[in-house]
């Protein structure tokens, strides 16, 4: 019989168990002590969850208190000197304070404030990681015991466990070097002999098995990195247990037989996203090895199609034998936990779905019918398979045949603006009557305990919607007074009135649906609940008009508009597997532009369309760049250019690596975008070394993950910065992102001392002239 394995299970919890524990710690509310009670708790639920589901091996060392990334880098003693404590072993606080950094009235060291660590996307996918922060004299020690301590715990509850590790090239090639005239990759013979420590202990708790997951092997690599592969895993070799490495989220591609030969005993690949890798893969193979075959979708919601995928497991099993791995095709941490709990959902919807519970029964059905294919269980299982993709298939709700011809028909002026940028510019300064540095915000203001209780009380009925629509008024008079107050230029209406930025229009468009349970860890305790596209997508009315209208009546200064892109909308829902992305990307496209249209004719003359997950969308390798940014660019054209040339656009990007894009991003003609810098101190900024960035650019000046209060003095530093690379009468001013998840007293100091400083370089502007 096949072994049935997974290779990571979400750690948050079917009710978000573990943010609510980590917001109560961080509060002061919830000790430690408590905390890690929780934890434990989280682990053995979801151990017992896989083990019912009928997996055989189950992960150990997917659980993180922020972000697994992180947690290797405490294990590994990559703690940055602002972090340290001289004698001390690392401790959650220290976890903490490298993920949020510290403020001088919570904890800091010596009384200073510490800047948290980098976060940025986890490949292609909207989880976030803690970027590592390497120093040319970086030494590793083995510091944190959090894997061994979880073994522990798994085998004295009798599972079979596989322990799981960020592999060495990938953990380097994911983190920075701090500082010029250094290559990272000089530090893995450094770091080798932590790992090979970290084997050791794993096989003296009794771990047979451990999964290095080496995602970058999906990538393109330098031809340096390829050779330390060879070097890393010939002395990783000597370490008594048996090693599985793991690829997902792309095919090996020229990297194929790299990663079949290396000297380990078993190799796991992502059929999902690239099945043309199979059957190359069994004839390179070496006849010794285990093979994992990533059958199952660890990043969607869709049922898996068994017998499609039944037909690669019989002809693997007849190559492999008891070789034969069956899995998701990545970890399940992109997933929500447990469709049984979605007892809201419309029948036929919930028949299409599979959350992390069920994905792991559908691994153990293609395993067992594997050697047992006309086991009882193997045969209903297939026949409720066949009658799920009947199903889909067939649904009215599915294809609509007035949104196919609306897009058929979209020509190439609906993808431009009028006229350049140069041109419109003045007419929107004309317009606006903005002063030198404008100061804005992303969009959001803090989501008060009254807002969602506001929420939940008309959702369930118990408020009216006269009296929901009056809350939400009198918030967003509250969020228009304090901004006037502060005196920004660009006043948003504070989204009060939004549960997220991509579920509320994706619950006013045809073609979604939603759960209430489908939960997805973005990063740390901040979690998403994608909607899932099942259908063609359109418009039936307007979303955001009556809002913003009210909002723009309680002030005399520019209100912006606030949408979300077509692009974003794509990436932070679950889409659909039948159709191709382009297509979805254009449908919502066509929706966003009917949007933008009546925000015009309501007389916003700031609309903000924020593409976040624009990067993201990114393919892995370079070959598909191309192709991408075309489509993804176009979208968002489509969506934004019916306007006049006085109407400004503007976009918002965040928490990615742009530098490599950034012609791309140009090309999408905003006339304004702001975008993450602060975090990575003004890295992207190296992108206009040699890269003329034509339009307004508003680089994000402080991070608002983070619960420290920047200075003034810090924020006019970084915008200094930025004018040495941009000129100044195109800079805006703004945080990194949006204010959702901060408190209203951090806020308003925080964007107190952000006017400030727009205010003191103002001035130095007028001296200087």
């Amino acid at each position: 019989m096949a072994i049935a394995h997974s290779l990571g299970f979400p750690r948050i919890g079917a009710q978000r168990e573990l943010k609510i524990a980590l917001e109560a710690h961080w509060k002061g509310e919830l000790g430690e002590a408590e905390l890690l009670g929780v934890g434990r708790r989280l682990r053995a639920a979801h151990w017992r969850l896989q083990h019912d589901a009928g997996l055989d091996l189950l992960p150990v060392g997917d659980f993180a208190w922020y972000d697994q990334v992180l947690t290797h880098s405490l294990m590994f003693g990559v703690v940055p000197e602002r972090f340290r404590t001289p004698g001390d072993a690392p401790t959650l606080t220290t976890l903490f304070a490298m993920a949020r950094g510290v403020s001088t009235c919570c904890g800091a060291r010596h009384g200073e404030a510490q800047v948290a660590s980098e976060l940025t996307k986890w490949f292609d996918t909207n989880y976030h990681y803690l970027v590592p922060e390497f120093e040319r004299d970086q030494t590793f020690a083995l510091g944190w015991t959090q894997l061994f301590d979880e073994l522990a715990e798994a085998r004295a509850l009798g599972y079979s466990a596989k322990p799981v590790l960020i592999g060495p090239l990938t953990y380097l090639r994911l983190g920075k070097a701090q500082g010029e005239g250094f290559d990272k990759l000089e530090l893995l013979d450094r770091l080798l002999p932590v790992y090979g420590e970290v084997l050791d202990r794993l096989a003296a708790l009794g771990a047979e098995w451990v999964q290095i997951d080496e995602p970058i092997l999906a990538l393109d690599l330098p031809q340096d990195w390829k050779n330390a592969f060879e070097r890393a895993y010939n002395l990783l070799h000597r370490a008594p247990l048996k090693k599985l490495v793991a690829t997902y989220f792309g095919g090996l591609e020229d990297n194929l037989g790299l990663a079949a030969n290396l000297p380990v005993d078993g190799l796991h690949i992502d059929l999902v996203r690239a099945p043309d890798q199979f059957p190359t893969i069994l004839d390179r193979i070496p006849a010794y090895k285990v093979l994992s075959l990533g059958l199952v979708n660890g990043r969607n919601v869709w049922r898996c199609d068994l017998e499609k995928a039944l037909a690669v497991v019989h002809e693997a099993a007849a190559r492999l034998g008891d070789r034969l791995w069956i899995a998701p095709s990545c970890s399940l941490l992109h997933c929500p936990v447990d469709l049984a709990a979605e007892t809201e959902l419309d029948a036929e919807t919930r028949t299409w779905l599979a959350f992390a519970v069920q994905k792991c029964e559908e691994v153990a059905l293609l395993a067992r019918a594997a050697t047992e294919p006309d086991a009882p269980a193997v045969v209903a299982g297939l026949a409720v398979s066949r009658a799920v993709q009947a199903s889909r298939a067939a649904s009215p709700r599915i294809h609509r045949p007035a949104v196919r011809e609306r897009l058929a028909a979209v020509g190439d002026d609906q993808l431009r603006r009028a006229t350049p940028f140069a041109e419109r510019i003045e007419a929107q300064r004309a317009r606006l009557a903005l002063p030198a540095y404008p100061t804005t915000t992303i969009g959001s203001f803090p989501q008060t305990p009254a807002i969602r209780l506001a929420r939940q009380a008309f959702r369930q009925g118990k408020l009216s919607a006269a009296d929901y629509t009056e809350a939400m008024q009198a918030e967003i008079r509250h969020a228009v007074r304090i901004q006037e107050q502060l005196g920004l230029d660009v006043l948003v209406h504070g989204e009060a009135e939004r549960n997220d930025m991509v579920e509320y229009f994706a619950e006013q468009l045809d073609g979604y649906a939603f759960t209430r349970n489908g939960w997805v860890q973005s990063y740390g305790s901040r979690c998403v609940k994608p909607a899932v596209i099942i259908g063609d997508i359109s418009r039936p009315g307007p979303m955001t008009v009556d809002w913003i209208r009210y909002a723009q009546q309680q002030t005399d200064k520019p209100m912006k508009g606030m949408l979300t892109g077509p692009v974003t909308m794509l990436m932070w829902s679950f889409a659909r597997e039948d159709v191709d992305r382009a297509t979805q990307a254009w449908q919502l496209a066509l929706a966003i532009r009917d949007e933008v249209s009546d925000l015009e004719a309501a007389g916003t003359g700031i609309i903000q369309i924020d593409e976040a997950a624009f990067r993201e969308g990114l393919p892995l390798r370079r070959s598909g760049w191309a192709g991408y940014l075309k489509w993804a660019v176009e979208a968002f054209r489509l969506c934004s250019s019916g306007v006049d040339d006085a109407t400004q656009i503007h976009t918002h990007m965040c928490y990615s690596e742009f530098n490599e894009v950034i012609d791309a991003i140009a090309a999408m003609d905003a006339d304004v975008i702001t975008i993450e810098t602060s975090r990575s101190r003004m890295e992207l900024l190296e992108a206009f070394r040699a890269f003329d960035y034509p339009n307004d650019i508003g680089p994000g000046v402080y991070d608002i993950h983070s619960p420290r209060i920047p200075t003034p003095e810090e924020m006019i530093l970084l915008l200094e910065k930025a004018a040495d690379r941009i000129p100044a009468e195109r800079l805006w001013v703004n945080p990194d992102c949006g204010l959702k998840t901060r408190g209203w007293p951090e806020t308003e100091a925080a964007l107190a001392n952000m006017v400030a400083a727009a205010r003191h370089l103002r001035r130095g502007r007028q001296v200087a002239a």
